[in-house]
């Protein structure tokens, strides 16, 4: 339902785009949402776009450098991540919610060397 891709290695200050790719129904009515764990640590909340609309909402500790957008014609989310720190080590998850639906998708590692 939603897989995500995109994660890698990269330098403290560099840029790496995420995307998760939705299929199998249309998220038209839900919440897109990023989440991430690093290790040893419990999953946080990084940011959300409501598919109608296009509103956002970010954690405090990516506000200002992540950005979430939604592509209508491919149906998917992007996450772009800007200016990143070592802190920003961690599986990053996309996650579609709707009432009490939630889809999860598979992580994909993002590795910030200093």
């Amino acid at each position: 339902q939603l897989q995500a891709s995109g994660g890698g290695l990269v330098q403290a200050g560099g840029s790496l785009r995420l995307s998760c790719a939705a299929s199998g129904r249309t998220f038209s009515s839900y919440v897109m949402a990023w989440f991430r764990q690093a290790p040893g640590k419990e999953r946080e909340f990084v940011g959300f776009i409501k598919w109608s609309g296009g509103s956002t909402n970010y954690a405090d500790s990516v506000k200002g450098r992540f950005t979430i957008s939604r592509d209508t014609a491919k149906n998917s989310v992007d996450l772009q991540m800007n200016s990143l720190k070592p802190e920003d080590t961690a599986v990053y998850y996309c996650n579609a919610v709707l009432a009490l639906t939630q889809y999860w998708g598979q992580g994909t590692l993002v590795t910030v060397s200093s």
